[in-house]
């Protein structure tokens, strides 16, 4: 059940620890968004959605390394087409109620890193 060949959007946010609270508030809205809006069919079907967080390491290639007290939070969104992701973002500015506010979050994290569309070139499963 691989998706090469599809697209990927992923942002990584890197979350100070007075912003965690927000940033749990802020995508627990989003995914519940997500799931009532985004197509599951045709070239905007979403595929996969995921959010993912964890502590940001001192050494990121060390797992026993010391947490920084930053939160990363991970976005992974996968789509059948380059259009899903256009309607990702035509329905967040015209539907998600939270879409400013998750702006201004942005804003105050330590770091936001987003490749919008990204052509999976190999997946597993």
């Amino acid at each position: 059940m691989g998706h090469r060949g599809r697209v990927q959007f992923t942002s990584v946010v890197i979350a100070p620890a007075d912003q965690v609270a927000e940033g749990d508030r802020l995508l627990a809205t989003h995914a519940a968004w997500m799931e009532g809006t985004h197509h599951r069919s045709g070239d905007n079907a979403l595929l996969s959605y995921n959010v993912a967080k964890g502590p940001e390491l001192s050494d990121p290639s060390n797992p026993e390394s010391e947490p920084t007290g930053n939160t990363c939070y991970i976005v992974t969104e996968v789509y059948e087409t380059e259009v899903g992701v256009a309607d990702h973002f035509a329905q967040a500015d015209a539907t998600w109620k939270e879409y400013p506010e998750m702006g201004k979050w942005l804003e105050r994290c330590k770091q936001v890193t987003m490749v919008p569309v990204a052509q999976i070139v190999y997946s597993l499963w």
